[in-house]
């Protein structure tokens, strides 16, 4: 009897183990998650009015600050040239020294405008032909309140070089209204 029973005890827990399984098999969830196929489906944009509104204020802004560097001209006195006679507010304006004599020496002294008919130093830039008889060199014009230079109104005018040292006579250049995109324009002071 003891054989009988513990072959019985044996089968039941075989029973178990296999109705556990199938349960277990059955109510296991699957990793598989179904797609809904949208390949065949068409793709209606949703129209939102504010994001219409902004992009609508995005291109307009666009269209007003539209840009275009002038055409290079390299205006000249003796061995120093300018590059443009007219600028946007933001553009780097490029001075070429070539043919300095060796025995030239002095400065470029770049003035501002302050009103119709005073101007101020803006910079500075020295030059001995000794040293070097010619280099490149540029500056970009900015806001900036320790040079008292506030808002883009006292950017804007007419601008001179004057080539101290020398009979050279002084080259001018205007910078206009116009703002190269990307630069600060806020008033400082």
């Amino acid at each position: 009897m003891k054989n009988g029973s513990i072959i019985g005890i044996i089968g039941g827990i075989a029973v178990i183990v296999m109705v556990l399984g199938i349960v277990l098999t059955f109510n296991q969830e699957s990793d598989v998650i179904e797609v809904e196929d949208v390949f065949d489906k068409e793709i209606r944009p949703v129209e939102i009015p504010e994001i219409q509104e902004k992009l609508d204020e995005i291109k307009k802004i666009v269209d007003e600050s539209e840009y275009t560097p002038l055409e290079r001209e390299w205006i000249t006195s003796g061995p120093f040239q300018v590059d443009r006679s007219e600028y946007a507010i933001g553009e780097s304006i490029f001075i070429r020294m070539g043919g300095i004599e060796e025995k030239e020496k002095g400065q470029i002294a770049i003035y501002r405008p302050l009103n119709a008919t005073h101007h101020k130093v803006y910079l500075t830039i020295p030059f001995d032909g000794e040293d070097k008889s010619a280099s490149n060199t540029y500056f970009t014009p900015q806001i900036n309140s320790k040079r008292g230079i506030c808002s883009m109104d006292d950017l804007q005018g007419e601008w001179m070089m004057i080539f101290r040292g020398t009979d050279y006579s002084n080259l001018y250049f205007e910078i206009n209204e116009k703002i190269l995109p990307g630069t600060d324009v806020s008033i400082v002071c």
